[in-house]
């Protein structure tokens, strides 16, 4: 992190805030993360971090909302290069998958707030993410059933869960044994055997 950013615009400002929570929940137990420690990354005084965020809740929402929108732009385009259903489903896998070793601070912050027990703003911002991420997912299913690429009678909802739970599986075993890379050599291996669950045998 460059700490000569004293005199950014405000958007910079709010964009280099979020990379270094980004890179500090890489780092520690997001829940553990202080604004001082967001300051200091940054090289500024808790005061000029308090002129752009009132409160840590603000930057989580923040967050939250950088999270969402870079995660779904990734999608989408992968979704629009893709050929059909089918490799539109590897394609937002895989690209997933490399989103997560880029930034391993991510799915950190995600799985911390959906883990408060209270409502929070950026709790329901990371709810609001899955819900639109699995809205993709259940389009992509069920044009694959329409041609027939994918089974006619695959249940889309679990299908769509089961994509969800299978990357967030290898992110948490990934994050158990401390090496994020690992997913890329796992991921095309562990989408096999998905695809082999959803294509259409005749």
């Amino acid at each position: 992190m460059n700490p000569h950013n004293k005199h950014l615009p405000a958007k910079e400002r709010r964009a280099i805030t979020v990379e270094a929570v980004v890179e500090l929940a890489a780092e520690q137990n997001p829940s553990d993360i202080t604004t001082a420690a967001i300051a200091k990354r940054m090289g500024l005084t808790q005061g000029a971090l308090f002129r752009h965020f009132p409160n840590k809740g603000a930057i989580l929402q923040a967050v939250m909302e950088w999270v969402g929108e870079r995660l779904l732009a990734r999608v989408d385009k992968a979704i629009q290069a893709a050929s059909s259903p089918l490799t539109a489903l590897e394609a937002v896998f895989m690209t997933h998958v490399e989103f997560v070793i880029e930034r391993p601070g991510v799915p950190r912050i995600l799985f911390g707030e959906l883990q408060r027990a209270e409502e929070t703003a950026s709790k329901r911002m990371v709810q609001t993410l899955i819900k639109l991420y699995a809205e993709r997912l259940r389009q992509l299913i069920e044009d694959g059933k329409m041609r027939k690429e994918l089974d006619p009678s695959l249940d889309t909802e679990a299908a769509a869960n089961l994509f969800i739970g299978t990357i967030q599986g290898l992110v948490m075993q990934s994050l158990l044994a401390g090496d994020v890379g690992q997913i890329r050599q796992n991921a095309p291996k562990v989408f096999i055997i998905y695809r082999r669950g959803i294509i259409n045998t005749p």
